[in-house]
């Protein structure tokens, strides 16, 4: 009974990891949010699919482990890295509240311990902030907090808090889930914390849509953020008071600089 929580990355197969193929090609039954599913329909065709749409996390976790529980094992897809604003976080919690132990695998575990038992291995994948990151230039290459913008389980409050102590601490700061059609405001409220701490003039680098067929990146400042054209696809990446924009490129220097003659 095995539960793998896989990362897929950007959603082309050429971005996953050779361990995530291998995990999904094997396993008797996939999971996952319909989206992600279609990205990698090649490598599924024939398989057991647990299929839901937005919004239907819980019942798509749990699903997952129902069927891994079953004896089969299923492979929980996640785009991007699972643990980085995925699922991971909600199985561990499924199983947690449900009393379900887990295991490794290659753990020693008691033969005579049957039911509620799952081995859960979780295959990392590309998350967007690095996939994003690589295509602006270098913007993480030093201390940086990722933020997301979105309300929907985390009160606005708290986001709010976490924006401006990122700002006042000089962190690159990238933001998730920007703007959606229901959320129009959170990104202008986002700027205007984060300029209270930061110059109008700190680089940002804005990419949608990071290694997929509607990829877009540009540049622009803080001062401007607002204005650009962002989505729920969309990673923005708020410089600190060291980056620098280079032609087309945004890189926040790791300090060598200072220490050596470059």
């Amino acid at each position: 009974m095995t539960l793998y929580i896989v990362g897929t990355g950007p959603g082309d197969i050429a971005h996953i990891s050779g361990r995530a193929i291998e995990v999904i090609r094997n396993a008797d039954c996939i999971a996952g949010y319909t989206t992600y599913l279609d990205m990698i329909a090649d490598i599924i065709k024939d398989k057991e699919i647990v299929s839901t749409g937005m919004m239907k996390e819980v019942e798509r976790v749990e699903k997952a482990i129902e069927k891994a529980l079953s004896g089969k094992s299923c492979a929980l897809v996640s785009g991007g890295d699972p643990g980085i604003y995925a699922m991971a976080g909600l199985a561990f919690e499924i199983c947690r509240n449900k009393g379900i132990k887990l295991a490794r695998q290659g753990d020693k575990t008691d033969p005579t311990d049957k039911g509620h038992f799952l081995y859960i291995e979780t295959i990392p994948g590309i998350p967007a902030l690095a996939a994003g990151a690589a295509l602006a230039g270098a913007p993480l290459t030093h201390d940086f907090a990722a933020v997301s913008l979105s309300d929907l389980l985390t009160s606005w409050e708290t986001i709010e808090k976490r924006l401006t102590c990122a700002a006042m601490a000089d962190f690159v700061i990238v933001l998730y889930n920007p703007k959606s059609k229901k959320r129009d405001w959170q990104l202008r409220r986002a700027q205007e914390l984060i300029l209270a701490h930061r110059d109008g003039a700190t680089p940002v680098a804005v990419v949608t849509g990071a290694m997929r067929v509607n990829q877009r990146i540009s540049f622009t400042t803080l001062s401007q953020l607002e204005s650009e054209d962002v989505t729920m696809q969309t990673v923005i990446f708020i410089g600190s008071s060291t980056s620098v924009q280079y032609l087309d490129f945004l890189f926040t220097p790791r300090g060598y600089s200072e220490k050596y003659d470059i």
